[in-house]
Protein backbone atom coordinates (compact mmCIF):
# COMPACT_ATOMS: atom_id res chain seq x y z
CA UNK A 1 0.00 0.00 0.00
CA UNK A 2 1.31 3.36 -0.91
CA UNK A 3 3.13 1.99 -4.15
CA UNK A 4 0.84 3.69 -6.59
CA UNK A 5 2.86 6.32 -7.39
CA UNK A 6 5.49 4.75 -8.72
CA UNK A 7 3.10 3.32 -11.19
CA UNK A 8 1.67 6.71 -11.90
CA UNK A 9 5.19 8.19 -12.64
CA UNK A 10 6.79 5.48 -14.22
CA UNK A 11 9.15 4.33 -12.49
CA UNK A 12 7.28 0.94 -12.65
CA UNK A 13 5.04 -1.00 -15.26
CA UNK A 14 2.76 -3.45 -14.52
CA UNK A 15 4.03 -5.93 -16.42
CA UNK A 16 0.70 -7.21 -18.04
CA UNK A 17 -2.51 -5.78 -18.46
CA UNK A 18 -4.41 -5.67 -15.26
CA UNK A 19 -7.91 -4.63 -14.98
CA UNK A 20 -8.83 -3.13 -11.43
CA UNK A 21 -11.74 -1.84 -9.76
CA UNK A 22 -11.45 1.10 -6.72
CA UNK A 23 -11.70 -0.16 -3.01
CA UNK A 24 -11.91 2.38 0.19
CA UNK A 25 -7.92 3.10 0.45
CA UNK A 26 -7.75 4.64 -3.38
CA UNK A 27 -6.73 8.32 -4.49
CA UNK A 28 -10.59 8.99 -5.05
CA UNK A 29 -9.71 12.45 -6.48
CA UNK A 30 -8.17 10.54 -9.39
CA UNK A 31 -10.37 7.67 -9.57
CA UNK A 32 -13.18 10.48 -9.74
CA UNK A 33 -10.96 12.10 -13.27
CA UNK A 34 -12.21 8.53 -14.74
CA UNK A 35 -15.74 7.98 -13.46
CA UNK A 36 -16.43 5.91 -16.65
CA UNK A 37 -13.87 4.02 -16.90
CA UNK A 38 -9.62 4.65 -17.93
CA UNK A 39 -6.10 3.86 -17.56
CA UNK A 40 -4.77 5.15 -14.55
CA UNK A 41 -1.46 4.27 -15.33
CA UNK A 42 0.79 2.28 -18.03
CA UNK A 43 -1.29 -1.21 -18.70
CA UNK A 44 -3.38 -0.48 -15.70
CA UNK A 45 -7.13 0.24 -16.80
CA UNK A 46 -9.40 1.26 -14.47
CA UNK A 47 -13.39 0.26 -14.64
CA UNK A 48 -14.51 3.51 -13.06
CA UNK A 49 -17.54 3.12 -10.30
CA UNK A 50 -18.85 0.49 -12.90
CA UNK A 51 -18.10 -0.49 -15.80
CA UNK A 52 -17.72 -3.46 -18.51
CA UNK A 53 -14.89 -4.23 -21.13
CA UNK A 54 -13.45 -7.72 -22.57
CA UNK A 55 -10.24 -9.07 -23.41
CA UNK A 56 -10.00 -11.54 -26.34
CA UNK A 57 -13.76 -12.12 -25.65
CA UNK A 58 -13.79 -12.64 -21.79
CA UNK A 59 -16.19 -10.40 -20.49
CA UNK A 60 -15.53 -8.64 -17.33
CA UNK A 61 -17.18 -6.24 -15.26
CA UNK A 62 -17.02 -4.18 -12.21
CA UNK A 63 -18.37 -2.20 -9.25
CA UNK A 64 -15.87 0.32 -7.37
CA UNK A 65 -16.37 1.28 -3.30
CA UNK A 66 -17.98 -0.21 -0.66
CA UNK A 67 -21.48 0.21 1.19
CA UNK A 68 -23.01 2.68 3.24
CA UNK A 69 -27.23 2.44 3.58
CA UNK A 70 -27.37 6.07 3.92
CA UNK A 71 -25.79 7.11 0.85
CA UNK A 72 -26.89 4.64 -1.56
CA UNK A 73 -29.74 6.26 -3.35
CA UNK A 74 -26.95 9.57 -3.21
CA UNK A 75 -26.03 10.87 -6.21
CA UNK A 76 -22.26 11.66 -7.03
CA UNK A 77 -22.41 15.56 -5.54
CA UNK A 78 -18.99 15.48 -3.94
CA UNK A 79 -16.46 17.80 -5.15
CA UNK A 80 -12.83 18.61 -4.56
CA UNK A 81 -10.97 19.45 -2.51
CA UNK A 82 -13.17 16.63 -0.46
CA UNK A 83 -14.07 17.75 3.22
CA UNK A 84 -13.90 15.01 5.78
CA UNK A 85 -17.21 13.52 5.01
CA UNK A 86 -17.23 13.65 1.57
CA UNK A 87 -13.60 11.99 1.29
CA UNK A 88 -15.76 9.16 2.76
CA UNK A 89 -19.03 9.50 0.66
CA UNK A 90 -17.03 9.69 -2.11
CA UNK A 91 -16.36 6.07 -2.42
CA UNK A 92 -19.52 4.36 -1.07
CA UNK A 93 -21.41 2.47 -3.82
CA UNK A 94 -24.41 4.10 -5.13
CA UNK A 95 -27.53 2.67 -6.26
CA UNK A 96 -27.73 4.24 -9.83
CA UNK A 97 -24.04 2.81 -11.15
CA UNK A 98 -25.61 -0.47 -9.65
CA UNK A 99 -28.49 -0.54 -11.77
CA UNK A 100 -26.94 0.19 -14.72
CA UNK A 101 -24.79 -2.90 -14.29
CA UNK A 102 -27.78 -4.90 -13.19
CA UNK A 103 -29.22 -4.14 -17.00
CA UNK A 104 -26.10 -6.08 -18.75
CA UNK A 105 -27.67 -9.54 -20.23
CA UNK A 106 -26.27 -12.51 -18.18
CA UNK A 107 -23.75 -13.35 -19.78
CA UNK A 108 -20.28 -12.13 -18.08
CA UNK A 109 -17.61 -13.84 -17.32
CA UNK A 110 -15.78 -12.00 -14.33
CA UNK A 111 -16.99 -9.25 -11.88
CA UNK A 112 -14.95 -7.63 -10.39
CA UNK A 113 -15.46 -5.87 -6.44
CA UNK A 114 -13.91 -4.13 -3.35
CA UNK A 115 -17.15 -5.13 -0.95
CA UNK A 116 -18.28 -8.56 -1.06
CA UNK A 117 -22.04 -9.75 -2.44
CA UNK A 118 -24.17 -9.76 1.17
CA UNK A 119 -24.08 -12.92 3.37
CA UNK A 120 -21.51 -14.47 0.47
CA UNK A 121 -20.25 -16.06 3.54
CA UNK A 122 -23.15 -18.86 4.06
CA UNK A 123 -22.31 -20.17 0.82
CA UNK A 124 -18.61 -20.96 1.94
CA UNK A 125 -17.01 -22.34 4.88
CA UNK A 126 -17.81 -19.67 6.89
CA UNK A 127 -17.22 -21.27 10.46
CA UNK A 128 -13.37 -21.58 8.99
CA UNK A 129 -13.68 -18.03 8.16
CA UNK A 130 -14.49 -16.98 11.67
CA UNK A 131 -11.55 -19.10 13.23
CA UNK A 132 -9.42 -17.01 10.84
CA UNK A 133 -10.56 -13.94 11.47
CA UNK A 134 -12.43 -13.98 14.74
CA UNK A 135 -13.47 -9.93 14.39
CA UNK A 136 -15.67 -10.82 11.83
CA UNK A 137 -17.53 -13.30 14.31
CA UNK A 138 -20.33 -10.64 15.00
CA UNK A 139 -20.67 -9.85 11.37
CA UNK A 140 -21.13 -13.44 10.03
CA UNK A 141 -23.51 -14.54 12.96
CA UNK A 142 -25.85 -10.95 12.47
CA UNK A 143 -25.72 -11.17 8.51
CA UNK A 144 -24.09 -7.49 8.09
CA UNK A 145 -21.32 -8.65 5.83
CA UNK A 146 -21.27 -7.30 2.33
CA UNK A 147 -23.44 -4.97 0.17
CA UNK A 148 -27.00 -6.18 -0.50
CA UNK A 149 -26.83 -5.13 -4.27
CA UNK A 150 -24.37 -6.79 -4.97
CA UNK A 151 -25.93 -10.41 -4.32
CA UNK A 152 -28.73 -9.01 -6.20
CA UNK A 153 -26.21 -7.92 -9.19
CA UNK A 154 -24.62 -11.56 -8.71
CA UNK A 155 -28.29 -13.64 -9.16
CA UNK A 156 -29.12 -11.04 -11.88
CA UNK A 157 -25.99 -11.51 -14.10
CA UNK A 158 -24.92 -14.76 -13.08
CA UNK A 159 -21.00 -14.47 -13.56
CA UNK A 160 -19.01 -17.29 -13.64
CA UNK A 161 -16.64 -15.85 -11.27
CA UNK A 162 -16.64 -13.09 -8.74
CA UNK A 163 -13.81 -11.76 -7.43
CA UNK A 164 -13.46 -9.53 -4.04
CA UNK A 165 -11.30 -8.23 -1.60
CA UNK A 166 -11.60 -5.97 1.53
CA UNK A 167 -12.10 -8.31 4.17
CA UNK A 168 -8.04 -9.20 3.99
CA UNK A 169 -8.92 -12.60 3.88
CA UNK A 170 -8.75 -15.52 1.05
CA UNK A 171 -12.58 -16.91 1.21
CA UNK A 172 -14.13 -19.64 -1.25
CA UNK A 173 -18.13 -20.10 -2.06
CA UNK A 174 -19.94 -21.03 -4.64
CA UNK A 175 -23.57 -19.83 -5.00
CA UNK A 176 -25.70 -22.49 -7.28
CA UNK A 177 -27.82 -20.73 -9.35
CA UNK A 178 -31.31 -23.30 -10.13
CA UNK A 179 -33.91 -21.53 -12.15
CA UNK A 180 -34.83 -17.84 -12.80
CA UNK A 181 -32.47 -15.31 -11.69
CA UNK A 182 -32.82 -13.80 -8.12
CA UNK A 183 -34.43 -10.25 -9.00
CA UNK A 184 -36.40 -8.35 -7.06
CA UNK A 185 -36.88 -4.24 -6.95
CA UNK A 186 -34.04 -3.93 -9.48
CA UNK A 187 -30.76 -2.36 -7.68
CA UNK A 188 -33.29 -1.50 -4.86
CA UNK A 189 -32.25 0.22 -1.44
CA UNK A 190 -32.03 -3.04 0.84
CA UNK A 191 -34.59 -3.44 3.93
CA UNK A 192 -33.47 -2.16 7.39
CA UNK A 193 -32.65 -5.91 8.02
CA UNK A 194 -29.61 -5.94 5.58
CA UNK A 195 -28.18 -3.09 7.00
CA UNK A 196 -24.52 -2.97 7.07
CA UNK A 197 -22.46 -2.48 10.67
CA UNK A 198 -19.96 -0.38 10.77
CA UNK A 199 -16.72 -1.45 8.76
CA UNK A 200 -13.20 -1.31 10.62
CA UNK A 201 -11.57 -0.62 7.57
CA UNK A 202 -13.20 2.16 6.42
CA UNK A 203 -11.50 5.33 7.39
CA UNK A 204 -12.65 5.88 10.07
CA UNK A 205 -15.56 8.40 10.76
CA UNK A 206 -16.64 9.17 14.27
CA UNK A 207 -20.50 9.04 13.48
CA UNK A 208 -22.86 6.53 13.83
CA UNK A 209 -23.02 4.80 10.26
CA UNK A 210 -25.27 1.33 10.71
CA UNK A 211 -27.52 0.58 13.13
CA UNK A 212 -26.84 -2.62 16.13
CA UNK A 213 -28.07 -5.86 14.64
CA UNK A 214 -29.53 -8.87 16.03
CA UNK A 215 -27.07 -11.78 16.68
CA UNK A 216 -29.17 -14.39 15.01
CA UNK A 217 -28.11 -16.68 12.25
CA UNK A 218 -29.58 -15.38 8.88
CA UNK A 219 -31.37 -16.90 6.32
CA UNK A 220 -30.01 -17.34 3.15
CA UNK A 221 -31.50 -15.32 0.36
CA UNK A 222 -34.31 -16.09 -1.77
CA UNK A 223 -34.34 -17.08 -5.08
CA UNK A 224 -37.72 -16.08 -5.94
CA UNK A 225 -37.67 -14.08 -9.14
CA UNK A 226 -40.29 -12.18 -11.98
CA UNK A 227 -37.85 -12.48 -14.62
CA UNK A 228 -35.82 -15.13 -15.99
CA UNK A 229 -32.40 -14.60 -17.21
CA UNK A 230 -29.89 -17.44 -18.35
CA UNK A 231 -26.28 -17.09 -17.20
CA UNK A 232 -23.72 -19.61 -15.58
CA UNK A 233 -25.27 -22.29 -13.32
CA UNK A 234 -23.26 -21.36 -10.55
CA UNK A 235 -20.89 -18.43 -9.47
CA UNK A 236 -17.76 -18.87 -7.93
CA UNK A 237 -16.67 -16.07 -5.26
CA UNK A 238 -13.81 -15.99 -4.73
CA UNK A 239 -11.72 -13.21 -1.99
CA UNK A 240 -8.06 -12.58 -1.44
CA UNK A 241 -5.85 -11.49 1.48
CA UNK A 242 -3.39 -8.35 1.40
CA UNK A 243 -0.54 -8.33 -0.79
CA UNK A 244 2.06 -8.93 2.21
CA UNK A 245 4.37 -11.53 2.67
CA UNK A 246 2.83 -14.73 3.86
CA UNK A 247 -0.78 -13.97 2.57
CA UNK A 248 -2.85 -15.36 0.27
CA UNK A 249 -2.98 -12.80 -2.48
CA UNK A 250 -2.38 -13.74 -5.62
CA UNK A 251 -4.42 -17.11 -7.26
CA UNK A 252 -3.88 -17.92 -11.03
CA UNK A 253 -6.75 -19.46 -12.90
CA UNK A 254 -7.24 -19.62 -17.14
CA UNK A 255 -10.61 -19.10 -19.06
CA UNK A 256 -10.83 -20.36 -22.05
CA UNK A 257 -10.40 -18.35 -25.55
CA UNK A 258 -10.11 -19.16 -28.86
CA UNK A 259 -6.91 -20.65 -30.09
CA UNK A 260 -5.51 -18.55 -33.08
CA UNK A 261 -2.12 -16.45 -33.43
CA UNK A 262 -3.80 -13.03 -33.27
CA UNK A 263 -2.92 -10.33 -30.74
CA UNK A 264 -4.94 -10.28 -27.64
CA UNK A 265 -7.64 -7.84 -27.90
CA UNK A 266 -8.66 -5.26 -25.65
CA UNK A 267 -12.08 -3.58 -26.48
CA UNK A 268 -15.27 -1.85 -24.83
CA UNK A 269 -18.30 -3.76 -24.14
CA UNK A 270 -20.47 -2.96 -27.14
CA UNK A 271 -23.75 -3.16 -24.57
CA UNK A 272 -22.25 -1.58 -21.61
CA UNK A 273 -22.08 1.37 -23.94
CA UNK A 274 -25.37 1.41 -24.98
CA UNK A 275 -26.49 1.13 -21.38
CA UNK A 276 -23.81 4.69 -20.18
CA UNK A 277 -25.24 6.39 -23.53
CA UNK A 278 -28.87 5.66 -22.35
CA UNK A 279 -28.91 6.52 -18.79
CA UNK A 280 -26.47 8.89 -18.71
CA UNK A 281 -29.08 11.56 -18.85
CA UNK A 282 -30.08 10.24 -15.46
CA UNK A 283 -27.21 10.81 -13.77
CA UNK A 284 -27.06 13.86 -11.29
CA UNK A 285 -24.31 15.25 -9.57
CA UNK A 286 -27.00 16.46 -6.79
CA UNK A 287 -27.38 14.83 -4.06
CA UNK A 288 -30.65 13.70 -4.84
CA UNK A 289 -30.71 10.64 -7.18
CA UNK A 290 -33.94 9.42 -8.83
CA UNK A 291 -33.94 5.56 -9.92
CA UNK A 292 -34.01 4.96 -13.26
CA UNK A 293 -36.85 4.39 -14.71
CA UNK A 294 -38.92 1.18 -15.03
CA UNK A 295 -38.36 -1.48 -17.65
CA UNK A 296 -40.88 -0.92 -19.97
CA UNK A 297 -39.39 2.90 -20.45
CA UNK A 298 -35.64 1.63 -19.84
CA UNK A 299 -35.54 -1.63 -22.15
CA UNK A 300 -36.07 -0.22 -25.68
CA UNK A 301 -33.92 3.35 -24.51
CA UNK A 302 -31.09 0.95 -24.18
CA UNK A 303 -31.86 -1.03 -26.94
CA UNK A 304 -31.84 2.30 -28.99
CA UNK A 305 -28.79 2.81 -27.94
CA UNK A 306 -27.07 -0.30 -28.88
CA UNK A 307 -27.68 0.10 -32.37
CA UNK A 308 -26.14 3.71 -31.97
CA UNK A 309 -23.32 2.42 -30.85
CA UNK A 310 -23.28 -0.16 -33.28
CA UNK A 311 -23.55 2.25 -35.98
CA UNK A 312 -21.73 4.83 -34.68
CA UNK A 313 -18.53 3.40 -32.77
CA UNK A 314 -18.39 -0.03 -34.41
CA UNK A 315 -18.62 -3.46 -32.01
CA UNK A 316 -16.39 -4.13 -29.49
CA UNK A 317 -13.99 -1.25 -30.45
CA UNK A 318 -10.11 -1.07 -29.05
CA UNK A 319 -9.74 0.78 -26.16
CA UNK A 320 -6.82 1.87 -27.22
CA UNK A 321 -7.89 3.41 -30.18
CA UNK A 322 -9.86 5.89 -27.95
CA UNK A 323 -7.88 6.04 -24.75
CA UNK A 324 -3.99 6.35 -23.92
CA UNK A 325 -2.72 7.00 -20.09
CA UNK A 326 -1.88 10.62 -19.68
CA UNK A 327 -0.87 11.81 -16.18
CA UNK A 328 -2.77 14.66 -14.83
CA UNK A 329 -1.83 15.94 -11.93
CA UNK A 330 2.19 16.26 -10.99
CA UNK A 331 3.65 12.82 -9.60
CA UNK A 332 5.24 13.62 -5.95
CA UNK A 333 6.94 16.01 -4.64
CA UNK A 334 9.79 15.35 -1.87
CA UNK A 335 9.03 19.19 -0.85
CA UNK A 336 5.59 18.03 0.55
CA UNK A 337 6.01 15.97 3.57
CA UNK A 338 3.32 15.13 6.89
CA UNK A 339 0.13 17.10 6.92
CA UNK A 340 1.62 20.10 4.69
CA UNK A 341 0.48 18.72 1.15
CA UNK A 342 -1.56 21.38 -0.98
CA UNK A 343 -5.18 20.89 -1.30
CA UNK A 344 -5.90 18.88 -4.27
CA UNK A 345 -7.70 20.63 -7.28
CA UNK A 346 -9.45 19.17 -10.13
CA UNK A 347 -8.02 18.06 -13.29
CA UNK A 348 -9.57 17.30 -16.48
CA UNK A 349 -8.93 13.74 -17.78
CA UNK A 350 -8.30 13.66 -21.70
CA UNK A 351 -9.36 9.78 -21.43
CA UNK A 352 -12.67 10.92 -20.28
CA UNK A 353 -13.03 13.43 -22.46
CA UNK A 354 -12.26 11.01 -25.26
CA UNK A 355 -14.94 8.57 -24.00
CA UNK A 356 -17.57 11.26 -23.63
CA UNK A 357 -17.11 12.35 -27.14
CA UNK A 358 -16.73 8.96 -28.63
CA UNK A 359 -20.50 8.14 -27.14
CA UNK A 360 -21.85 11.73 -27.95
CA UNK A 361 -22.89 12.66 -24.26
CA UNK A 362 -21.79 15.37 -21.96
CA UNK A 363 -18.64 15.33 -19.89
CA UNK A 364 -20.23 16.01 -16.33
CA UNK A 365 -17.12 15.00 -14.62
CA UNK A 366 -14.32 17.04 -15.14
Amino acid sequence: MGDFSKYYTGEKVAPILTVIIGGNHEASNYMWELYHGGFVAPNMYYLGAAGVVQFNGIRIAGLSGIYKDHDYARGHDETIPYNLSSMRSVYHVRQYDVQRIMQLSPLVDVCLSHDWPHTIERYGDHKDLVRRRSHLKTGVAAGTIGCPPFFEVLNRIRPSRWFAGHMHVKFEAIVMHEGPAAVSAVGAPPSSSAVKEADPKEIQKDDKESEPAPNVLPSLPSSSTSQSSPGASETKFLALDQCLPNRDYLEILDFPTALNNDAPRFTFDTEWLGIVRATHQYFSRTKRQEPLPPDDVLKPLIEENIRWVKDNVGENKDITEVQAFTATAPGPDPAFTGDNFPKPIPYTNPQTVAFCEMLGIPNRIN
